[in-house]
């Protein structure tokens, strides 16, 4: 069992992250723990796992109770020790410096099973291994230490659409009490049976957390329906505020014009209005003073408009004539034969297992067109440094060679974003993934491209928000081609899925969403 009990975090710098927390899981809670990028997620998992962890950078009160439980961690990326370790040694090891034991080895052939991994990885060095191999093998490892509480830290970003249902089992049929962090909606709508949400509002100065034993699907409805009776009621006392107020205003100018228009032969009159008059400035300083339902502030609520005119008007033309006889990532050989021909304004998604060569073959894409005179092609790579110089802050970045116009513009679209003035002029290097992610996508908008190539566009960004830049892309008049994992990207933005192999792309209509 673990109990947090009013946990505050802030950095050294007195940014509150997390602000007086309390709760509890327990063995058979599922907790999806959810927010945007830089709110504190991981930090907390730190925190409950190993608060040395985050002593650097934070301090911390209140407590962490966890009442002698075993915990498994799954952390966001794999410690660097382990890169030359092999497969097995890293299972049968707690830590990358410690000796084996290999007292479970039969166990871990059977839990290899489990998660359909092949024992080929066993012999394989960690750093070899595709980010899904990677996460089978942490899986095994979880399930030979037997924890009474899993921690999961995005566990999904790399992982396939097989491995995806792979982790939906383990965390469902687990016994023991998990944390997880993900961003794949489905995996969420499937597996959580309680939500802890994780804000930064009012320009990220404040901390704000909810705590509900609902599943996500049933969170969401609550929350829309909150923001929607709290808006309504804002509107409403917005509106008898300003009738109120007019009714001051009106009384405040009658008595006032009264009072300069007393004669001094008349001092009862001029005192009864002095009276009136202090009693009207008291009923003003209520008024000031009277508390107002604000309308709902949600980090979900971001805008990013992509520009209606943007349109391929020849609905025959032909976008990509693509022929590779065979596609290598290094010195592996992914498949032979890939022929791809997109004609129109289609929107087409790759899908395909872990080191298969999508990323791969999105960038020799990527290369055949970017030079296009009759097209314009944005491209929104998986790495995010390929695209973006760590040096440079996000506005001078986007507006290279504009005006001020366009410069105003810029901001105005980050802020839509969620990004502070601050956070506009720091260098794009200090950023967390999810914020790449979102000014990848402001250059994809501001850029008038008529044809989007994306590598996993939605895998940083938060559950929430990735919602309304769905629908922005489903609703983009040009044609994309995008390698996603994402079902609910599959599901609502592309008409059609292909999938790599061996033998090249082939039709692929067997997806569950």
């Amino acid at each position: 069992m673990l109990t947090v009990n009013q946990l505050t975090i802030k950095t050294l710098k007195d940014r509150i992250l997390i602000d007086h927390l309390s709760f509890t899981c327990v063995a058979g809670d599922k907790i999806a723990v959810i927010g945007e990028e830089g709110n504190g997620k991981s930090t907390l998992f730190k925190a409950i796992w190993n608060p040395d962890l985050i002593s650097e950078y934070t301090v911390m009160e209140g407590t962490i109770d966890r009442r002698g439980a075993v915990i498994g961690y799954l952390p966001q990326s794999l410690d660097t020790r382990w890169v030359e370790t092999t497969g097995l040694d890293f299972c049968m090891s707690e830590t990358p410096s410690e000796i084996p034991d290999y007292e479970k080895i039969g166990e871990l052939y059977v839990r290899l099973e489990d998660v359909g991994a092949g024992a080929d990885l066993l012999e394989r060095k960690m750093g070899q291994l595709s980010g899904g191999e990677k996460v089978k093998l942490q899986l095994v490892k979880l399930m030979l230490k037997e924890p009474d509480l899993i921690l999961m830290d995005e566990p999904t970003n790399d992982l396939d659409l097989e491995t995806l249902e792979i982790l939906e089992q383990f965390i469902l049929s687990s016994p023991a009490g998990i944390l997880f962090v993900s961003h794949d909606e489905t995996l969420l709508e499937h597996c959580a049976n309680g939500i802890l949400h994780l804000e930064q509002i009012v320009r990220k100065t404040q901390a704000r957390h909810t705590f509900v034993h609902l599943g996500y699907a049933d969170y969401v409805r609550q929350r829309e329906a909150l923001a929607s009776r709290q808006d309504q009621l804002s509107v409403k006392e917005h509106q008898e505020y300003a009738a109120q107020m007019e009714r001051y205003r009106r009384l405040y100018q009658s008595v006032d014009h009264a009072l300069n228009s007393v004669s001094r032969q008349q001092p009862h009159a001029a005192k009864m209005l002095k009276r009136k008059m202090r009693s009207v400035k008291a009923l003003g300083e209520r008024l000031e003073d009277k508390p107002l339902t604000h309308k709902f502030e949600g980090e979900e609520q971001i805008e990013l408009f992509f520009d209606p005119e943007v349109k391929i008007a020849n609905s025959r033309k032909q976008i990509l004539d693509f022929h590779q006889p065979q596609l290598w990532a290094g010195t592996h050989l992914c498949a032979s034969g890939i022929n791809l021909q997109i004609v129109g304004p289609q929107k087409v998604a790759i899908i395909g297992s872990n080191g298969c060569g999508k990323t791969t073959l999105l960038r020799l894409i990527w290369e055949q067109m970017k030079d296009r005179t009759d097209l314009r092609v944005g491209y929104m790579p998986q790495n995010y440094e390929e695209q973006l110089p760590m040096d440079k802050n996000p506005v001078d970045f986007l507006s290279e060679g504009q005006d001020q116009a366009f410069r105003t513009r810029i901001q105005n679209h980050l802020g839509s974003l969620k990004f502070t003035p601050e956070e506009m002029r720091q260098p794009m290097g200090t950023f967390s993934s999810g914020q790449k992610a979102k000014i990848l996508l402001v250059k994809l908008v501001v850029d008038h491209n008529d044809v989007l190539l994306l590598d996993e566009p939605t895998r940083n960004c938060s559950p929430l928000s990735a919602g309304q830049i769905r629908a922005q892309l489903a609703s983009f008049p040009g044609c994309i081609l995008a390698v996603s994992h994402d079902r609910r990207f599959l599901a609502e933005v592309t008409e059609r899925i292909l999938r790599l192999t061996p033998q090249g792309l082939e039709e692929d209509s067997s997806i569950e969403f």
